[in-house]
Formats: C-alpha cells, sequence, structure tokens
C-alpha cells in the first residue's frame, strides 16, 4: 500500500475540546501543527456540558469567550436540582459556582453548554490543518522526532508524519497510550452508562426552575440547547439491545407527565476514572482523557484537559523556538499530574455519593417510605465549590522558582479558593481599569506585573531570547500580591507565577536568570543562572 509523508512541528491526536484548544493554543504561538481525528466529523453529541471560569478565562485570550456565552444557556441553568422523578418537585438544588452568576475572583463566568456547541468554536479558532476520518496506528520515536503512520478510514491510504512532537488527546481508550505501553491508577470504570437524546415538551416543569442537570431516582435529565432538546442518562440496563428507552425515558419523566419522548439517538459509554502513571514518554505527551479520566459528574473533566493544553503549549513553543530548553517539558507531567490525581479524588467521592442516595431513593419509594425528613441530599458541599479545584491549582516544579529561589512548598487547597500572587499559583484576577484585569496581560509572552516599570525596563533589555512585557501594577494591589514599591511579579504565559521578588531586583542580572531557571534554558558564555 502507498504511504506518502508529511512533517509538521506537533502532530495533536484527537479532535476533542483538548486537541482542538491545544491548536488554537500552538496557532497562536506560531507553531506549525497537524491536528487528526479517526471520527469523520465533530462529535454529534452533546457529551462534555460544563466551561467553568478557568477554562473561559483561556478562551477569552483566544477570542472565544463570547461566541461560547452566545451559544450557552442563561447563568439561570448554572443550578442543579433533585427530584423522584422530573415532573416532581424538587426537594434538593445547589448553584454551580462561577456559573449562576459571576464571581469576584475572575472577569468571566462560566456557562453551560453542549460540546457539540463548543466544538464548532474551538475548531473555527485556528487555521492549521485538520484530517478527519484519519487514524493512528503505530508510533515511532527517532532521536529528533517522532514518526506516526496514518490510516485513512474511507480509502485506507497510509499517510507517515514526521513530527518533532506528539501531543495526545485521543481519549480515554487513547491509542496513544495504549501503544506506549502506559498504565493508569485509580477505580478504573464505575459503570456502564447510556445517553439518550429525546425531544419532548417539558417546560410545564422546567421552565421557571431551570437547571443544567436535573438529577432524578431515576437517572438524569439534561437540557441541551436553549431551543430545545433533551438527554437523559442512567446506567446501561442488562439487555440493552432490547431495552425500551421511550418507556424507560418515561418512567424518569413520571407517571403524571402525559408527553411522550421521542428518541432520536442513543449512546452507550463507560465511565471511567484513572490517571496515567506518566503523562510523557520521550516526545509524546498525553494531556486530556488520554492522561486522566474524571467521570462526568461536576463536570470537571474537560475542564481539566484544556487546562492540560494550556499549561503544555506554551512550553512546547519554546522549546520548538529556542527560547525554552528540552527539560521544560518536564515540568508539564510534574505539575499537571499531582491536579489530575485531587480532581479525581473530588469527583470519584462525590460521584460515588451520588449513585449511593439515587440506590437509596429507589429503595424507599419502592417501599412506600416517602417521608420528607428521610430524604438524603445527594451530594457534599464540595459537589458545587469547585474554585479550589479550577483558580487555586498551584504548581511545584522547576519552572516556579520560591520567593527565596527555591521551589514552593506544595500547597493543596481543596475546594476553596483564597486568591495569592505566591508563585506556582495563577495570577489573581484584580482590576487594573473598569475593564481591564490583569489576565487581559497575559498571552504568548512572560508578563512583569510591577508597581516600578522604569527600574525594571533596564533588566528587561538583558532578557534576549525570551518573549517578555512589563506592565504596570497599581499601587493599591501591592498587599494582595505581597509586594513593596519596587517588587515584581513575572508571570509565565500560562498565567500561573512564576517567580515573584518583594522588593528591589537583588542584582542587574535577576530578571535574566529567573528567565533562564525557569525555562531551562542555557545561558549565554555558560554563565550559571
Amino acid at each position: 500500500m502507498p504511504v506518502a509523508d508529511a512533517r509538521t512541528e506537533v502532530l495533536i491526536v484527537g479532535g476533542g475540546p483538548v486537541g482542538l484548544t491545544a491548536r488554537a493554543l500552538l496557532e497562536r504561538w506560531g507553531v506549525r501543527a497537524l491536528l487528526v481525528e479517526k471520527h469523520r466529523e465533530l462529535s454529534p453529541f452533546p457529551r462534555s456540558r460544563l466551561v467553568n471560569v478557568r477554562s473561559m478565562e483561556i478562551f477569552r485570550r483566544l477570542g472565544l469567550a463570547a461566541g461560547i456565552t452566545a451559544a450557552a444557556f442563561a447563568p439561570e441553568y448554572g443550578r442543579i436540582r433533585f427530584r423522584d422523578t422530573l415532573s416532581d418537585r424538587d426537594f434538593a438544588t445547589a448553584a454551580m459556582v462561577g456559573v449562576n452568576a459571576p464571581v469576584p475572583e475572575s472577569p468571566v463566568t462560566g456557562v453551560v453548554t453542549s460540546q457539540d456547541r463548543l466544538e464548532p468554536l474551538l475548531l473555527g479558532a485556528a487555521d492549521a490543518p485538520v484530517r478527519f476520518g484519519s487514524e493512528l496506528i503505530d508510533l515511532a520515536e527517532e532521536a529528533d522526532g517522532v514518526v506516526a503512520l496514518l490510516v485513512d478510514r474511507r480509502s485506507g491510504d497510509q499517510t507517515r508524519v514526521r513530527a518533532r512532537y506528539v501531543l495526545a488527546a485521543d481519549g480515554a481508550n487513547s491509542t496513544v497510550r495504549q501503544l506506549l505501553g502506559i498504565d493508569t491508577t485509580g477505580p478504573g470504570a464505575l459503570g456502564d452508562v447510556t445517553t439518550v437524546v429525546f425531544d419532548a415538551d417539558l417546560r410545564r416543569w422546567c421552565a421557571r426552575r431551570p437547571a443544567g442537570v436535573y438529577f432524578t431516582a431515576h437517572g438524569s435529565f439534561l437540557p441541551l440547547y436553549p431551543e430545545g432538546g433533551w438527554a437523559w442518562f442512567a446506567p446501561t440496563p442488562e439487555d440493552p439491545a432490547r431495552a425500551d428507552w421511550p418507556g424507560l425515558v418515561q418512567r424518569a419523566l413520571g407517571p403524571g407527565a402525559g408527553v411522550r419522548a421521542e428518541v432520536l439517538r442513543v449512546q452507550h459509554w463507560v465511565m471511567n476514572a484513572f490517571v496515567a502513571e506518566r503523562f510523557r514518554h520521550g516526545r509524546i505527551l498525553l494531556a486530556g482523557d488520554a492522561a486522566h479520566a474524571i467521570p462526568v459528574l461536576g463536570g470537571l473533566g474537560m475542564n481539566a484537559g484544556v487546562a492540560d493544553a494550556h499549561n503544555l503549549c506554551w512550553k512546547l513553543a519554546g522549546v520548538l523556538h529556542g527560547w525554552a530548553g528540552p527539560g521544560l517539558l518536564e515540568s508539564y507531567e510534574t505539575e499537571r499530574r499531582p491536579v489530575a490525581h485531587q480532581t479525581l479524588r473530588q469527583a470519584v467521592a462525590n460521584t460515588q455519593l451520588l449513585l449511593q442516595v439515587q440506590d437509596r431513593r429507589r429503595a424507599q419509594l419502592r417501599s412506600g417510605e416517602v417521608t420528607p425528613a428521610r430524604i438524603e441530599l445527594p451530594w457534599s458541599e464540595e459537589f458545587f465549590a469547585q474554585l479550589g479545584l479550577v483558580l487555586g491549582v498551584s504548581y511545584r516544579s522547576d519552572a516556579v522558582l520560591g520567593d527565596h529561589g527555591t521551589p514552593p512548598e506544595p500547597s493543596d487547597s481543596g475546594t476553596d479558593y483564597l486568591p495569592t500572587a505566591e508563585p506556582g499559583r495563577r495570577m489573581p484576577h484584580l482590576w487594573l481599569t473598569p475593564d481591564s484585569s490583569t489576565l487581559d496581560t497575559l498571552g504568548e509572552w512572560f508578563t512583569l506585573l510591577t508597581p516600578d516599570p522604569a527600574q525594571w525596563e533596564r533588566q528587561a533589555t538583558a532578557t534576549t531570547p525570551w518573549p517578555l512585557r512589563i506592565e504596570p501594577l497599581p499601587h493599591e494591589h501591592l498587599d494582595l500580591c505581597g509586594l513593596r514599591p519596587h517588587g515584581a511579579l513575572l508571570v509565565r504565559p500560562d498565567g500561573h507565577i512564576g517567580a515573584r521578588w518583594r522588593d528591589r531586583p537583588p542584582s542587574a542580572a535577576t530578571l535574566h536568570h529567573a528567565l533562564t531557571a525557569i525555562t531551562r534554558s542555557t545561558p549565554p558564555d555558560g554563565q550559571a543562572p
């Protein structure tokens, strides 16, 4: 069979939200990328439902936030409701923090939207080539790159792609991870689940009490689009081929609903829960579900993958453009794998709690025991208090310098978030003007935020070849940032603080040495960082 050849700097495997985000980020960095996706088109299923505030901050930098919000549900849908059936009254409800309403910790608000509405916007955010229907079947590493063998699923034609690096975002059943023999840790498969997409007029029970998810004792209902459409998901029955899907949905709607569900599509899937034992194999790096499969309840999985891409792409760009050493890529796994484990622990705990409460509630209903006092809430407070997981992430690696030039101490923020400018943390959102945030100063460069730009400008003249911008920081923010009048924060391109000087720079080469250390680059003339 004839084999054609192609070359690219980064081969992205997988055309879901993580792969598409990586493609857009790499294009911003001027990195040539090729994305391949084994399916012939973007997924038609709703799948992931929540874009949290951190992902929206990333999409804002890509110019996508307004479009994503326009296609999403109104903020009042950022709420969870629990009922015995959909046509019953709520017996518990809670808001999704950062989605139901703005939060002071971010200039953006998360949204409830279906993945099939998000992906076309991500696809249109870059011009880099995409090959749908092209499946990766083999990988081989060479001294200066990776050779990937692709097959066109329609014609059978094969293509050999030579790439400097491979970014694998090909899902929980990742072909790349399996080819590399990378094992996983964690609970594994939590159960088989079926999603049924259907049409029905449910406004009578939902219009006045909107929600992004309605949990019931017989499965969960999700409104798909502002203009209509629904999905119901529940554990897959023993004989799915013979299942009466309209009947099962009808039971969950309730005997008094009086509407018939028109089933449009049925999808069976496995709720996985694991973290890969390694996120890197030489020049091949795993991201998103390929690196960590997070249960869907809580909406943390896709967002964690977007954060992976944001962490990784600036590092790939630095290495490919020559202002970072290959050792910088070691910090990707060091920084993101602990976050994946922390996220998985919370998602699994809350998934198990919800499933247990649903099981007990069904048993109560069968036995006729419906006393309101005996109704158990199906979640813990931590299920919705997610800002600590999405805004309070703290990195500890060689790509972060502590206040005394040493790596910062590890930190577990849990689900609470307290804005801080400690090295390793996301730069806090602080208003610089009524319309401009500190986050708006960040981009495809390192940002030095300081109340004394003139002094640090003299240092910046010696920072070639790193991309760097110096931005003024108003004095009213000094206390929160832990700075004095001549101090500075060095913020990495992914928005995390790489270094902090509380006051004057210790030497004329302070900034140069910090960038050299963070990027693992080689100083000129063998000068020690």
